[in-house]
């Protein structure tokens, strides 16, 4: 099973601000909504709970949910204590790519183990307080860019980028 990473980030790394994302690009979200149809996606808690409520679970995936509370329930969510028991889930029932989409101790855990990253490169600093971990370009291989101008839905210049780790 390939595991990947899914996220859009700014040039600081910013991915988040007040449990939300501190962007609006509706071009990203249906990027996000193609990459992940059909498959498991692994998140944590916090970012489950920073999804707007109609949206939770995710349709059209398998929602992993890794949490440290003890008991927490989130219908329609497999619900884990931890991410190596949430991959294994993903394994068992024949995922062949798990998405991890948040938030940044996820990623942080996860970016050691992946096998590609889908990032939305937005081209801005843009203020924050949640990160997306540094990553080593020099262990990783683009593989894709698609450039997005901005426009009237658009604040800013962003690129979907795919890299592949260097083997």
């Amino acid at each position: 099973m390939e595991l990947s990473l899914i996220a859009a980030l700014s040039k600081n790394n910013v991915i988040g601000k007040n449990n939300d994302l501190p962007w609006h690009l509706p071009n990203d979200m249906k990027y996000f909504m193609q990459t992940t149809k059909g498959h498991c996606v692994l998140m944590g808690r916090k970012n489950y709970e920073s999804l707007p409520e109609k949206f939770r679970p995710l349709p059209n995936r398998t929602n992993i949910l890794v949490t440290r509370q003890a008991n927490f329930h989130a219908p329609g969510c497999e619900v884990f204590n931890t991410i190596e028991k949430g991959i294994a889930y993903a394994k068992d029932i024949g995922e062949t790519e798990l998405f991890i989409i948040g938030g940044a101790e996820i990623y942080s855990a996860t970016l050691p183990l992946a096998d590609t990253l889908y990032l939305t490169e937005i081209n801005a600093i843009i203020d924050g307080d949640t990160f997306f971990p540094k990553v080593d370009k020099t262990k990783w291989k683009e593989t894709s860019r698609q450039v997005n101008n901005r426009d009237d839905k658009h604040k800013f210049d962003f690129d979907f980028v795919v890299y592949e780790k260097i083997r």
